[in-house]
């Protein structure tokens, strides 16, 4: 989350306004996060004061954007607990009962969802990781009725496309480890055993601040803004390597792994060829942030409230998901 778009008070009180939210009493830009502006809503509304977030996206369009405002809503619905998109009322049609979720402010496309209580746990336990993996599995499943369609607008064809456009920043150990292992996820893309991967919408970004607790519970997951449909697998693989790794080496923490994968599978058990692929998306996972990190240190936006993140976290993880793998 970073500030790209400053947005008024009047404008942000008009929305408020217009989608039955209350009065505005305050309007807070949100530090972090590299991709939309984001502000923390506060209204007042018969006495009360509630609580949303307001996003303005700076890349999506407004024809990507539906995918995952009605995901989300799909999700809120099936008691998944995500941030539930408000729509404008009036709106619901029979084809669409849930009303119209996208809006505009300042001219770009922009949402207004509740803000989940609790706050994000940095430093995982394993008991954390337990609630991680049995809620994304019960998220996974909850999902598989869900008609949209959307690729996975930062999977396999979007390294391609980025990872020639960083390369010239690299040395040349770091640009032989990027072609190597490029070539390597194109070489699993192509095989059988990916074909039989199960697949469905997912989140594809569900990082340590991107899932909420509040007094040991897990209350949400949010910023599904880069999901899309792709191998649960690959989320799980992304999980794992934020969620059940040491920050400062990048190497895999065993104890709080198989805690993750042991919920989730109460769940979900995970097919044949998801145990067979698990150490490739593993390294899947770790390729996709290392080269979108990559993209956003050397190719920087402007923005009121950005801090880019190190991309060399994510060379660490995958030279150990590498290591780990023979």
């Amino acid at each position: 989350m970073a500030v790209f778009t400053e947005v008024s008070q009047e404008e942000a009180g008009e929305l408020a306004r217009k989608l039955g939210l209350g009065e505005l009493r305050e309007l807070r830009g949100i530090q972090g996060g590299i991709e939309n502006t984001n502000y923390f809503l506060t209204t007042e509304q018969d006495g009360e004061t509630l609580e949303y977030v307001l996003t303005l996206f700076e890349r999506l369009t407004f024809e990507q954007l539906p995918f995952y405002l009605h995901l989300m809503k799909h999700l809120a619905l099936h008691r998944i607990p995500v941030p539930d998109p408000h729509e404008l009322p009036g709106s619901e049609t029979k084809e669409h009962p849930e009303g119209r979720l996208l809006h505009t402010v300042c001219g770009k496309p922009a949402a207004v969802v509740d803000r989940l209580r609790g706050k994000s746990e940095l430093q995982p336990t394993a008991a954390h990781c337990d609630h991680v993996g049995d809620m994304l599995a019960r998220m996974h499943l909850a999902a598989r009725d869900y008609p949209r369609n959307q690729p996975n607008l930062r999977g396999l064809a979007w390294w391609n496309e980025t990872v020639p456009v960083v390369l010239p920043y690299m040395d040349p150990a770091q640009a032989a480890l990027l072609n190597a292992e490029l070539a390597f996820q194109n070489h699993i893309a192509a095989g059988s055993a990916y074909a039989a991967l199960p697949r469905g919408p997912i989140h594809a970004d569900l990082f340590r601040d991107n899932v909420m607790f509040e007094n040991g519970r897990l209350t949400g997951f949010f910023d599904f803004y880069f999901a899309g449909v792709d191998s649960w697998l690959f989320d799980i693989a992304v999980c794992l390597n934020d969620w059940c790794i040491d920050l400062a080496s990048g190497a895999p923490d065993e104890e709080r792994e198989q805690a993750f994968l042991a919920a989730y599978a109460r769940v979900r058990p995970l097919a044949a060829a998801e145990r067979q692929l698990l150490p490739a998306m593993l390294r899947a996972g770790a390729l996709r942030f290392w080269v979108s990190r990559l993209w956003d240190f050397h190719l920087p936006r402007e923005a009121a409230m950005l801090k880019p993140h190190d991309p060399t976290h994510f060379e660490r993880v995958l030279r150990q998901r590498v290591a780990h793998a023979r």
